[in-house]
């Protein structure tokens, strides 16, 4: 735990202590509580307060109301090429925001698809970042609930029929009970995810609407009040540690409440009308939603042919955006990626570690520090990072390493999480025999733990560089101006005018969407292998 603990403490709770400290102190030393209530008391934070909240409500029950029955589908049905569309699904969850918002600008922006068909402009419109965070979220239903509904055993729910239920009665009696803990599990992560809204909201909402992360990052990096920032970084932090807290409990609950059934036992092939009516809306759902979108930026990007993709490699094509040219931004994410993932598999791994050795409080405060990144500004945490790293023997400010090790932050409960659950199922007694026999700990671990959980490792990789290649909040404050990231270059060009700059975001957009896409279909291949050796 001691290299996790450390890792955490001078990277993660040093800035945002720093950043937070900086903006409630006063000059003499003291506090400025007063000013808790100043901020919240001002008409515009409070307003930004409740579209934060309202906004993340509403984006949870839409999300639940279109993805639940593309739950169902992929539970109970089974049909050509399920497996390639249930990743297809899945490849809008690991795209950064910055792309995501950049593909519904293409599709419902000025000049995009449904400008130019009918003259509807939805940019700048809280329906715009609605639907982002429905194609954002969609696969979070698909994959929490679904996988919980293929393990449900359908006799219990064809027993109620048989004593007399109807179809709707069975399921609101049986089914819907044994899913209640999976539902409330998406919908409080898909709470969470859209709560903490940067990119989408920065691109999509405009000046109009902005949430706290949104408005945390305005008051940091444009009218510089760290008082202010401070503030909503703890109310951003207070509401997003009671969430995680109710999720928690949750997740327990569905662990412990449920018996269930090999799921390649339960899909069967549509049957009737309905069922085939109820697949054909679900993929026509997809189409529409998730596909459409990534559609439209590829179109977009290609606009021309390959003229935005040729201006990548021209500095000055940018109107004086970029020291460098812009295609270096490539280069860039996969180097700070690899490297981000490099530090989160060693944190992360011994911290998992750490977890399936020990027990009591100490260790459960452990797993909470672990993923508290989750649930903190990462524009507090970047701009923590200039703030706290400015002095010897951690000053970092003209280091490269400093991108790495915030998108690490965010990748290490990933590791955790995924690791986790193998390490634990490790059997204790392999290694007792292996130190019995002579083996020294490195060894146990080179020669027990690490063949029965490479698979996860490499899954957890692949998580961790998905992550690390879109993180946005925190590197939009760090990059610097000749290293820029692909998120970070896609945010920049889209905020300057012009067809070039535009067209630019797009081709960048696309390329960073290529990569996320091949990154998620090498994890579904290794989690194929490696359900098949099982």
């Amino acid at each position: 735990m001691a290299l996790p603990v450390a890792f955490f403490a001078v990277f993660f709770a040093h800035p945002v202590v720093a950043i937070v400290g900086r903006g409630l102190r006063t000059e003499d030393g003291g506090w400025r509580f007063g000013r808790l209530g100043d901020v919240l008391g001002r008409p515009d934070v409070l307003d930004v307060l409740w579209f934060t909240t309202w906004q993340a409500l509403a984006s949870t029950a839409l999300t639940l109301l279109i993805a639940l029955p593309g739950a169902y589908v992929f539970a109970r049905y089974d049909f050509p090429g399920k497996g390639v569309l249930r990743a297809v699904v899945t490849v809008p969850f690991v795209l950064p925001t910055v792309v995501v918002g950049t593909a519904f600008l293409a599709l419902v922006g000025r000049g995009g698809l449904l400008d130019e068909l009918w003259g509807v402009r939805l940019d700048t419109t809280v329906w715009a970042i609605l639907l982002a965070h429905v194609f954002f979220n969609y696969a979070v239903v698909v994959r929490t609930v679904g996988g919980l509904w293929a393990q449900l055993d359908p006799r219990q729910e064809e027993a109620a029929r048989v004593l007399g239920a109807s179809r709707l009665a069975a399921w609101r009696r049986v089914t819907l009970p044994a899913l209640a803990p999976a539902v409330a599990a998406a919908a409080l992560m898909i709470f969470l995810f859209t709560y903490t809204s940067f990119g989408i909201v920065q691109i999509l909402g405009g000046p109009a609407y902005r949430t706290l992360e949104a408005e945390i990052y305005r008051q940091t990096a444009q009218l510089l009040d760290l008082q202010a920032a401070a503030v909503l970084t703890l109310v951003q932090f207070a509401a997003v540690g009671a969430i995680l807290a109710v999720h928690a409990r949750t997740v327990r609950r569905r662990e412990t409440a449920l018996r269930l059934v090999d799921a390649g036992l339960t899909a069967r092939r549509p049957r009737g009308t309905g069922q085939w009516a109820l697949l054909g809306g679900v993929l026509l759902s997809v189409v529409l939603l998730l596909l459409l979108p990534l559609g439209v930026l590829v179109e977009r990007s290609l606009d021309g042919g390959l003229g935005y993709y040729r201006a990548l490699q021209d500095v000055d094509a940018g109107g004086g955006t970029f020291l460098v040219p812009p295609v270096e931004a490539i280069a860039n994410s996969l180097e700070y990626a690899l490297a981000a993932t490099a530090i989160a598999l060693l944190i992360g791994g011994l911290a998992a570690a750490a977890l399936t050795r020990r027990a009591g409080r100490l260790v459960r405060g452990f797993d909470a520090l672990l993923m508290l990144p989750l649930g903190v500004s990462a524009v507090t945490v970047g701009f923590g990072f200039l703030i706290a790293l400015d002095e010897p023997p951690l000053d970092l400010r003209s280091s490269w390493i400093l991108v790495p090790l915030a998108q690490a932050l965010v990748g290490v409960p990933f590791v955790v999480r995924t690791m986790l659950p193998v390490l634990r199922a490790v059997d204790a007694r392999l290694r007792e025999a292996a130190a019995v026999l002579g083996a020294s700990p490195w060894r146990v671990w080179r020669e027990v733990d690490l063949p029965l959980v490479r698979r996860a490792l490499l899954v957890a990789a692949g998580f961790a560089f998905a992550v690390s290649l879109g993180e946005f909040g925190a590197t939009v404050f760090i990059a610097r101006p000749d290293n820029p990231t692909l998120p970070v270059a896609v945010a920049r060009l889209l905020g300057r005018p012009g067809d070039l700059n535009y067209g630019q975001a797009m081709a960048l957009s696309t390329i960073l969407m290529v990569v996320c896409a091949v990154a998620l279909l090498l994890l579904e291949r290794i989690r194929v292998d490696r359900a098949g050796e099982l």
